[in-house]
């Protein structure tokens, strides 16, 4: 039985990349057909008997949800990130709040929800998903002007607590009375537990690694999950947020000087990956097609709501003390993609309160597939339509990628005007031991080097050395920000450690006293201390 179930399961693993690869070529969200082949799969008798089990599918998604959040918080780069930071936090709170309110309001009055009920319904899709969102960002490779892909992100990433918190205040109003001073009771425990042991568990995983040097990278790897588990876990058990405290551990993991962090971000992308793609898949093995379809008008009617009034509503009001344009408040409000955090909170709300008077989790089920589908898809085309979408930007330069730490295993030097090596053969470079020249690059054109290759000024030569693996802990980088005093600076005027090289524009340049630095610069440096 083991046996079969471990097939089964490479099966669907290897049916939703291939999946994930055909919504790529259709410019259509992937999670999107995650769901679809949930949908299939959990509903062909040919199959299997039909999966029900919405505390298996709580318990997995919750688990996945803590890796996915936890992820999102490591890989954001906060230097990158805190220009958009203070609006992000006020979408990730006010706006949360204010989506909750409007929508819960509309599933009143247009849809005659009981109040409780329709609250409830409105917090349940009160925050963007951040799985969603970065993923039709990366995978469509959306750049947006004036930092609106980060505020994307970091909003994203940081307001499911916040829907959670609303979530649980009005679970334990359906099922005991509560007064006020109750209330702000379970806000502040939420929140101040939540935070608290985010906190210290970051801050415990960064003094045990400081005094126990771990072997190898897998060891660190295997630290750093165990201790995102056990922010969510602890926090939980203490009557805090959870999620809060995860993404918070994450984000001070992630921006914190950690060895082999280059190793940590391929792994929990990967895995995060792997997370989002086991929710959407489960929960559609647990929605009912034909439960979908009779409360359609219901989702579609909400979905509206939300998408033409709710959201531009909050977005306008959060944003109206910043100074943006009309065209970067409208794609923000279209970018309000609802995802697996709604669904998995309306499971949860199914659980706590079985006997609902509207089948709240098909509803918002239905939501996020509107959602995903129509606002996935056309948020590129808004974007460009806007003109928003900024086509020399990088996305991922809000998430942390250590591609800036030089790569010892290869070189490159390119021959200036006054180079003493044009005008020689390779046999005559007498290079050091152990390095050796592998291509020689020449007015675009690449050549396959040999001991009688004549070198020409201007070329470019890619040498290979012996990797030094404990470069990582000799070496360290720091990236120049808008605001940073030094820019426009040369090194000669600042007061600052040894820079070895800098990287500009993807190029590596050896500096000197004369440089001048620029705005995006990364500047390699030995540590203190470093032996």
């Amino acid at each position: 039985m083991v046996t079969v179930l471990l097939l089964m399961a490479a099966i669907v693993i290897i049916l939703s990349v291939i999946v994930s690869r055909l919504a790529s070529r259709l410019k259509v969200p992937m999670l999107l057909g995650f769901i679809f082949l949930g949908l299939f799969v959990g509903n062909d008798a040919s199959l299997g008997p039909v999966f029900s089990d919405f505390a298996l599918t709580e318990s997995i998604c919750t688990a996945a949800l803590v890796i996915v959040m936890f992820d999102g918080g490591f890989q954001t780069r906060w230097k990158a990130a805190k220009k958009a930071a203070l609006p992000a936090g006020i979408l990730a709170t006010a706006g949360v709040l204010t989506t909750a309110a409007l929508t819960g309001l509309f599933c009143h009055y247009a849809l005659g929800m009981p109040w409780l009920t329709a609250l409830l319904t409105g917090s349940l899709i009160s925050s963007t998903d951040a799985a969603s969102v970065f993923s039709i960002l990366r995978n469509q490779k959306l750049a947006l002007r004036d930092h609106t892909d980060s505020l994307l992100e970091l909003e994203s990433g940081s307001n499911d607590p916040v829907s959670y918190l609303l979530v649980t205040v009005i679970l334990t109003m359906m099922q005991t009375t509560v007064t006020w001073l109750d209330i702000l009771w379970i806000l502040l425990c939420q929140i101040g537990i939540g935070l608290l042991a985010g906190w210290l568990i970051s801050r415990f995983a960064l003094w045990f690694l400081s005094k126990v040097q771990l072997e190898f990278s897998g060891f660190l790897t295997v630290f750093v999950l165990a201790c995102a588990l056990m922010a969510y876990a602890g926090s939980t058990l203490l009557a805090g947020n959870g999620y809060l405290a995860v993404y918070l551990a994450g984000l001070i993991l992630g921006n914190s000087r950690l060895r082999h962090k280059k190793e940590l971000v391929p792994f929990f992308d990967g895995l995060s990956t792997l997370m989002q793609m086991t929710i959407f898949f489960i929960l559609g093995l647990l929605a009912d097609p034909d439960s979908i379809l009779a409360v359609l008008p219901l989702s579609f009617g909400i979905f509206l709501f939300l998408t033409l009034v709710a959201r531009p509503a909050a977005v306008f009001l959060c944003l109206s003390g910043f100074r943006s344009s009309l065209a970067k408040k409208l794609v923000v409000s279209a970018a309000g993609l609802r995802g697996a955090a709604s669904i998995v909170f309306a499971i949860m709300a199914r659980m706590t309160v079985p006997g609902l008077g509207q089948d709240v989790f098909h509803i918002v089920f239905g939501v996020v597939l509107f959602s995903i589908s129509l606002q996935g898809t056309l948020l590129p085309w808004i974007a460009r339509r806007l003109h928003m979408s900024d086509e020399s930007g990088n996305v991922l330069k809000t998430f942390s990628d250590y591609g800036a730490e030089p790569d010892l295993q290869f070189s490159l030097l390119e021959l200036g005007s006054e180079s003493g090596w044009a005008g020689k053969t390779l046999a005559e470079l007498a290079l050091p031991p152990g390095m050796a020249t592998a291509l020689v690059i020449r007015d675009g054109e690449r050549i396959i080097p040999e001991g009688g290759t004549l070198l020409q000024k201007q070329d470019r030569l890619v040498i290979t050395t012996q990797p030094y693996h404990s470069a990582r802990n000799l070496l360290d980088s720091e990236v120049l920000d808008g605001d940073d005093p030094r820019i426009g600076k040369s090194l000669a005027e600042i007061a600052s450690r040894p820079i070895v090289c800098i990287s500009r524009h993807e190029r590596m340049l050896i500096p000197d006293g004369t440089t001048l630095l620029q705005e995006g610069d990364t500047l390699v440096f030995v540590q203190k201390n470093a032996l």
